[in-house]
């Protein structure tokens, strides 16, 4: 393409065009397990704005709670976590959502695959490699289709800019810096007492919340994985050390060809949100990336040319659910199933053993 056109190409592309979506026949049924705030305030409504999905199943380990959201969006059934894993219902589901704390996901799934039930879990996938692990073998025994919910890899954006780096637009890419970063308690009513500001049930902290959001889209827009890792965990904020928890994360993650990968999150910063991918003939950012339906902003520049697109607010987590389902109603593979979210969980790893030894680790 030439490079007069490429500029052109993003918006002529559509900034809401769904590459993936060639039509589907049906509606995937699909029940909620966990409701909790993000459950229950962005995913429920973005299924309800969706094409191919909709909530007929809700679960919760309060009974009264399952029913209560179950009168609100019509769903067939609401149960506990109990009656869930004895397959009570399973009749009114196709799949399920799993969105309850990440040490908790991988009892959820397994549950889920033993019914036959195609499965989107929310990420990190889980709070340890070894129990992320044990979620992959579970759906690919049952032979059940597990994504994991990376919705910025279904946001139009994101999609577009992968494929201008695809095409060359930024020439050879040599780094990508990506942050997500928010204050918890600066002002705000966050419980201290919160999921995840146990490690036990989380895995970490910022890192293991936010900081895979800038990991991941990084690895998606560029297609490439990281070969080793080194990073840095600080906790200066007593409230996030008894017991410790990263309260900012920062590490490098180096990809073939010397690509470097540089991300941040934070609990204690200032808001951040962004991704930018340079190479050696442009650059292109991505702004309010990681809040689901926040306008997306995006800045090319390249061969002295600069362009400015605002307001670009497709709703991510309606497309993710509409991808999700549309892989299961067509018997096509999600591009972020177990295998790649395997490779998010042996990188965070890969930070906490360098935060604990201060030496970079290699990734297998």
């Amino acid at each position: 393409m030439a490079r007069e056109a490429r500029f052109e190409a993003f918006e002529s592309g559509g900034f809401d065009r769904r590459d993936w979506d060639d039509g589907a026949e049906g509606t995937l049924r699909i029940a909620l397990v966990g409701l909790g705030g993000f459950a229950y305030n962005s995913a429920l409504p973005a299924i309800a704005d969706s094409k191919y999905a909709t909530v007929t199943a809700t679960v919760s380990g309060s009974a009264e709670k399952a029913r209560e959201v179950a009168d609100e969006t019509a769903a067939d059934v609401a149960l506990t976590y109990e009656k869930f894993h004895e397959g009570e219902g399973s009749d009114a589901y196709d799949a399920v959502y799993v969105c309850t704390p990440n040490a908790l996901h991988l009892e959820h799934v397994e549950a889920a695959a033993e019914l036959g039930k195609d499965v989107i879990c929310e990420k990190p996938m889980e709070a340890t490699v070894e129990r992320a692990e044990a979620v992959v073998d579970a759906c690919a025994d049952a032979d059940v289709t597990l994504m994991i919910a990376y919705r910025m890899q279904s946001d139009p954006v994101v999609r577009r800019a992968r494929e201008l780096v695809a095409d060359g637009f930024v020439g050879d890419v040599s780094q990508v810096r990506g942050s997500f970063t928010f204050t918890m308690f600066g002002g705000r009513d966050a419980d201290p007492d919160q999921w995840r500001l146990d490690p036990s049930l989380a895995g970490g902290g910022s890192l293991y919340d936010i900081g895979i959001y800038p990991l991941n889209t990084a690895r998606f827009v560029i297609d490439a994985d990281p070969v080793s890792v080194q990073g840095s965990l600080t906790s200066p904020d007593p409230q996030f050390d008894d017991p410790i928890i990263d309260e900012h994360a920062a590490f490098v993650a180096e990809f073939d060809d010397g690509i470097q990968v540089l991300c941040q999150s934070s609990y204690g910063s200032f808001g951040d949100s962004y991704l930018t991918v340079s190479g050696n003939e442009g650059r292109i950012t991505m702004g309010n990336l990681f809040l689901p339906d926040a306008p997306r902003t995006v800045d090319f520049e390249h061969d002295g040319r600069t362009a400015h697109y605002e307001d670009l607010d497709s709703n991510e987590v309606t497309e993710q659910f509409d991808y999700f389902a549309h892989c299961c109603l067509t018997g096509k593979e999600p591009h972020a199933d177990g295998e790649h979210g395997l490779v998010d969980m042996y990188t965070l790893a890969g930070v906490q053993m360098s935060a604990a030894d201060g030496k970079r680790i290699k990734l297998d």
